[in-house]
């Protein structure tokens, strides 16, 4: 059972702290878990969609891609609501729009119609990844916050695997496409419709979830949140020093806004600069156009439609398998080594998949045998690269690299910018695969080679760090 927001059920209990702070995180990142099944989830129902409303590459770049502008306005304005109605009652908000979108996508009368719900469920994904980063930092101590706030990240893989899976086994359902008919409707129209039931579980999840201390005491509610830090990290901390250091940075603080991140020379604070780099270099190795996309890329390369949902499912295990192993490590070797690893191994796989699809015939229908291969193992290599490295440490490094005055603004602002990448690159994929898609590759090693220098000379370590002695 999570723990009530109330002050007496977060005095019961005789459960350890470590298992309520789980507890917590695990339903904090639900949020994660919608993020990841709705942004997904379009992967498979992209050929239905095309088929349905007739409508070509740049129209289905569009109608894919527009959750994500959804998204960018989202976790601007997850900053505002956090700060002025706390970070709880922005989770529910999402958690509507969430269920609103799946029911409202599912039933669509033309593409626009289908487009607007697409906007609706990426402003509730822009809602819920601007704020449970933030707050499971907010909940967690220092040695356990990067294990923690990867709660969001593993969530995120999780969603993404559930809905290829929904896909799957939809599909196969109806026939083995994504156009067969399903009872009352077709089988792209149930993968959209089927996240309202999480979003219905995150809602109640967020009824029992403990406000976050910080917001507690910026509020003036000093007894609630020496409870909730009492309940979340035990009595053997000493909570007196904890709610002083708190309360000490948030004595010279207010409600930050935009502007407060704004520095003469540079536009913005060299932190924001950096939070912004890293959340947009992770969207430009081209990680979504695999779960956005791959259902498509690997039928244009001859593989049917059934397979290639398959293949979609396995590089999202994949995905889970590495989400899994940063959990491990994030705390333990530390957010620079995994990310300078990942992002070499991301190079290679990157560089294979540029070199196998060079092989594509004239038409682009196929691959070689031997070049088909190279390019199965280099995708899911590049996705374990990608979650053992980036996929955990851009959403621990947004939590925790901010001063506590601008945290949650500025965060909203490096997942603003992550969002804008993801658009840039989503929306871009459909024209660049049908024009190029060996040099399309290509541009995304590169990018996975310039992140190196930027980890190594930009990146701050945060690891066994406090979040009052960052930034």
């Amino acid at each position: 059972m999570l723990v009530r927001d109330t002050r007496a059920s977060e005095r019961s209990g005789d459960s350890p702290p470590g298992f309520h702070l789980t507890l917590v995180a695990a339903g904090a990142a639900l949020g994660g878990f919608l993020f990841g099944y709705d942004s997904a989830v379009i992967n498979g129902a992209i050929t239905g969609i095309r088929e349905h409303f007739a409508v070509g590459a740049a129209e289905t770049g569009v109608t894919v891609s527009s959750a994500l502008l959804g998204a960018a306005a989202g976790s601007v304005a997850a900053g505002w609501g956090a700060d002025r109605m706390g970070r709880l009652r922005v989770m529910r908000i999402s958690a509507v729009l969430f269920a609103l979108s799946g029911v409202g996508s599912a039933i669509p009368v033309s593409i626009e119609v289908l487009t607007g719900w697409r906007i609706v469920g990426g402003v509730a994904i822009g809602l819920a990844s601007a704020v449970a980063p933030g707050y499971i930092a907010e909940i967690a101590p220092p040695a356990l916050r990067g294990r923690l706030t990867s709660f969001q990240q593993l969530a995120i893989v999780l969603g993404i695997a559930t809905s290829q899976l929904a896909n799957y086994v939809i599909a196969t359902a109806a026939g083995g496409s994504s156009e067969g008919q399903l009872g009352s409707a077709q089988a792209w129209q149930w993968m959209l419709a089927v996240e309202a039931a999480p979003a219905v579980l995150y809602g109640l999840a967020t009824l029992v979830l403990p406000e976050s201390p910080r917001y507690l005491i910026a509020a003036g509610r000093e007894d609630h949140a020496r409870a909730v830090l009492q309940r979340l990290e035990g009595s053997s901390v000493d909570l007196s020093a904890r709610i002083a250091d708190i309360r000490r940075v948030m004595q010279t603080d207010r409600k930050p806004r935009l502007r407060d991140l704004r520095n003469g020379a540079l536009g913005l604070m060299p932190v924001v600069w950096v939070g912004m780099g890293a959340s947009v270099l992770q969207q430009l190795f081209g990680i979504n156009v695999i779960f956005y996309y791959s259902s498509v890329l690997w039928e244009s390369v001859g593989i049917d439609e059934s397979g290639s949902l398959l293949i979609s499912l396995s590089t999202s295990v994949i995905n889970i398998v590495g989400t899994l192993i940063a959990m491990a490590l994030v705390d333990k070797v530390g957010r620079k080594p995994l990310a300078v690893a990942g992002s070499v191994g991301m190079a290679i796989g990157l560089s294979v998949l540029a070199w196998s699809f060079s092989f594509l015939a004239e038409d682009g229908s196929r691959l070689p045998t031997g070049p088909a291969v190279a390019a199965l193992i280099a995708a899911h290599f590049f996705v374990l690269c990608f979650a053992f490295s980036w996929g955990v440490v851009v959403w621990v490094l947004l939590s925790e690299m901010f001063p506590n005055r601008i945290r949650a603004i500025a965060l909203a602002v490096g997942v603003a910018a992550q969002w804008i990448a993801n658009w840039v690159v989503t929306v871009t994929f459909p024209v660049l695969s049908e024009w190029n898609l060996s040099a399309t590759y290509a541009g995304y090693a590169f990018f996975a080679v310039a992140s190196i220098p930027f980890v190594i000379f930009l990146v701050q370590e945060g690891k066994d760090r406090t979040l009052e002695s960052m930034g």
